[in-house]
């Protein structure tokens, strides 16, 4: 694959809990429990609290675009979800319906796909009305066609994924929405399962709930010379402790390989991770784990926004070395070439196979 290879680099810093230098409050979160609780938990942490005289968030865009991502990715916005959240949709291949908690994200991954896909600056927006969320998923149970209807997931449920617009790990700590969401979904006497991916490791707050296995907790993990491209994140080593923790708390488990990327001597590189995370399981009780491996790709909304957010990145984004592809929404996207994504396949998979046989691989893409 003739594609320029990141430079190795030193090992990254463990993440710091996020501290955003702005927290707005809009008057509807106010008009929630869940809303006062968010203002209180970032006031018990001396952060300033600005209360908002109308709901629109406003004064976040700047002529200077480096500027204006600077200071959304450090602005968190407790507001109430828009009715439109409220209307799930489906999200293949990994869950019936996608749920959110929150939309934005502290880290600062160079590849995020999020690019392009959310309107405006990146403000990390949590939402007051939990109750009202996660009460609506009840009209959605037993309704799910991308996951409870394969045979091979069915004992899963109907399943609700958590992350697909936020790591709520990384927000926990100002949000609390996490806990409360998995203490529901433990509580819900109904077929159902809860589940998202992070790159974060403060697991802590998670492992004395009242799960009753109806939540899995996925790591999103990659190789060691992909950590560059990882901003704002957990180290590897501190993913798969928490990792640990959270399958000897009873949790089902998962890796998210994402994005799968032509790193230096890429086969060796995913066969030491795949290594690395059975050391993490090894002893580890009535074991479920599971695995998902995601290739890169990108569209050129996202490269476009990309490139301004991280103009030195060497992140190989060249639509003359990827094979163009339509999406089924008729969009453009740029994904590896046939050859190559063959070759990929087979080895990662035979090597996860090889290292972590009690792993179910749940696709490839």
């Amino acid at each position: 694959m003739n594609v320029h290879a990141p430079v190795p680099c030193a090992a990254a810093r463990p993440a710091r809990p996020w501290r955003p230098r702005r927290v707005l409050v809009t008057p509807a979160a106010l008009d929630h429990a869940h809303g006062r609780a968010m203002v209180a938990r970032v006031e018990a942490l001396g952060l300033p609290v600005e209360r908002l005289a109308g709901n629109r968030l406003t004064g976040l865009r700047h002529a200077d675009p480096r500027r204006a991502y600077a200071e959304a990715k450090n602005t968190l916005a407790i507001v109430v979800a828009p009715p439109t959240k409220l209307k799930l949709q489906p999200i293949p291949p990994s869950a019936d319906w996608r749920v959110d908690l929150a939309e934005g994200c502290p880290a600062h991954c160079q590849y995020c796909y999020l690019a392009g896909s959310l309107a405006g600056p990146p403000v990390t927006r949590v939402y007051a009305n939990l109750d009202e969320i996660l009460e609506n998923l009840r009209a959605y149970a037993g309704a799910g066609q991308v996951t409870s209807a394969q045979d091979a997931r069915a004992h899963e449920g109907t399943t609700f994924e958590a992350s697909c617009y936020t790591d709520p790990l990384g927000i926990e700590h100002l949000t609390g929405s996490l806990s409360a969401s998995i203490r529901r979904f433990g509580a819900w006497q109904a077929p159902v399962s809860l589940r998202f991916t992070t790159k974060y490791a403060a697991v802590e707050p998670l492992l004395g709930l009242r799960h009753a296995r109806r939540t899995r907790i996925r790591f999103s993990v990659n190789a060691h010379a992909a950590a560059r491209y990882e901003g704002g994140t957990a180290p590897l080593p501190a993913r798969l402790a928490a990792l640990r923790a959270v399958a000897l708390a009873g949790y089902p488990v998962g890796l998210t390989v994402a994005p799968i990327l032509p790193v230096p001597d890429w086969a060796g590189a995913y066969d030491t991770l795949f290594a690395e995370a059975a050391a993490a399981l090894a002893g580890v009780p009535d074991l479920d784990l599971t695995a998902e491996l995601i290739t890169h790709r990108f569209t050129p909304g996202s490269k476009t926004v990309l490139e301004g957010w991280y103009p030195g990145s060497d992140l190989p984004m060249r639509e003359e070395e990827r094979s163009r592809k339509l999406t089924k929404f008729g969009s453009v996207k740029y994904v590896f070439p046939k050859e190559p994504m063959a070759e990929m396949r087979g080895r990662l998979t035979a090597s996860l196979a090889a290292r972590l046989p009690e792993a179910r691989l749940l696709y490839w893409t």
